[in-house]
């Protein structure tokens, strides 16, 4: 049975017995097991992030993991003092960064045996920011332990990830995450399902569907508006109506942090009666653009998510007597398999992966989508 710390990951077993090993190495046998740089790669909601926290917290607490102590929960939480957890503000992780915390880490533990240091999207560190943390690498401080996160190995510099250990993680089965959530969430097992259904392997995704009414009320409004398009007018609208719908979610998510982050850099910027201390205005000037590009990655990503659902509905509505990932709209689906063609259906799931992958540039969002929703019309219409 593994650590109570590692109770939240699911389908991760191979994964876990690995770290289970590393953790319970005896010290003369530790460099067979335990290593000072972990990388932990998988597809997104296969919990990389969550597994490089769980680790670290196990190997700050006293008891090895026991999820209840002091230690477990601040490590958890993102406030233990011997963890370092960095996410990315902008689009990439800056050299300057990582001088800095490689600078910190040399400080070594202060009340634990570890240092530990966990870099959520390594594979967003510049190349001089690679560069940077591949010297620390190299030469490791000797109680700092290094965790970072990818999507894949290939997402990774290869002088990097040869210095270390690699843990892929799987996407969780829809059993499997069906049952976390009816057995640890006490959900509807019905809502369970579903939950796992449309959240296509992602845990978090899942959590959010079952326990939020406005992830609900949301994913109702984007397939209201995709059920509203019969002509090229309605898709104009829809595009605009869809890119407000995922403006309000950011919005959303993000408000309170950035106006939290802004209220206490000008209060460290003050400076009595004289107001800003030297440098006070482009350090929020920097503020401010690292905000922009963290909320504009977040819209595009909101955007993407959306257009995952499209396609799950229209790969639904391919589906000959397979089960329904949306089997909310089971009545949508079965009168669009039965009134359009394989064919007209198979170019527009190619269109939509093509808008997915343009969304990550610097085209149009709204031209995008009015593109999308378009072709969507004209197949509505028969054309």
């Amino acid at each position: 049975m593994s650590r109570p710390v590692f109770a939240e990951l699911i389908g991760q077993e191979a994964a876990i017995s690995a770290l289970e090993r590393a953790l319970s190495a005896s010290p003369e046998n530790s460099g067979q097991e335990m290593t000072h740089a972990w990388l932990f790669t998988g597809p997104p909601g296969s919990g990389r992030s969550n597994i490089a926290k769980a680790f670290a917290a196990a190997l700050i607490c006293k008891e090895g993991g026991c999820g209840d102590c002091s230690d477990c929960s601040t490590a958890l939480a993102g406030s233990h003092p011997d963890i370092e957890l960095v996410d990315v503000k902008g689009l990439s992780i800056k050299v300057d960064e990582i001088r800095e915390i490689v600078m910190r880490s040399s400080w070594g533990a202060s009340i634990s045996k570890w240092r530990v240091v966990v870099i959520e999207d390594c594979d967003r560190m510049t190349e001089a920011a690679a560069n940077a943390l591949l010297k620390a690498l190299e030469e490791p401080g000797a109680s700092t332990i290094w965790l970072l996160c990818a999507p894949t190995l290939h997402d990774v510099l290869p002088t990097i990830r040869s210095r270390c250990r690699h843990i892929n993680l799987k996407t969780p089965t829809k059993s499997e995450i069906a049952d976390y959530l009816i057995n640890t969430l006490k959900a509807d097992p019905k809502g369970a399902r579903l939950a796992a259904e449309v959240s296509q392997g992602h845990i978090g995704k899942a959590k959010r569907f079952l326990k939020e009414d406005e992830t609900k009320s949301s994913r109702s409004r984007v397939f209201k508006l995709l059920f509203s398009v019969k002509s090229e007018s309605d898709a104009i609208s829809a595009a605009s109506d869809l890119l407000s719908l995922a403006q309000e979610r950011v919005e959303h998510r993000f408000a309170s942090r950035i106006e939290s982050e802004s209220e206490e850099l000008k209060s460290l910027m003050q400076s009595g009666s004289r107001g800003m201390v030297s440098g006070g205005a482009k350090a929020l000037k920097d503020l401010e653009r690292d905000q922009k590009a963290r909320t504009n990655r977040a819209l595009k990503d909101e955007i993407d998510g959306f257009l995952l659902d499209y396609t799950t509905f229209f790969r639904d509505c391919l589906a000959e007597d397979g089960p329904l990932i949306n089997s909310d709209f089971t009545k949508e689906i079965s009168a669009m398999a039965s009134g359009v063609a394989k064919e007209r259906l198979n170019e527009l799931i190619s269109k939509l992966n093509e808008v997915r992958e343009l969304l990550m540039t610097s085209a149009s969002q709204t031209l995008l989508l009015e593109s999308l929703f378009t072709q969507y019309a004209r197949l509505n219409r028969g054309h």
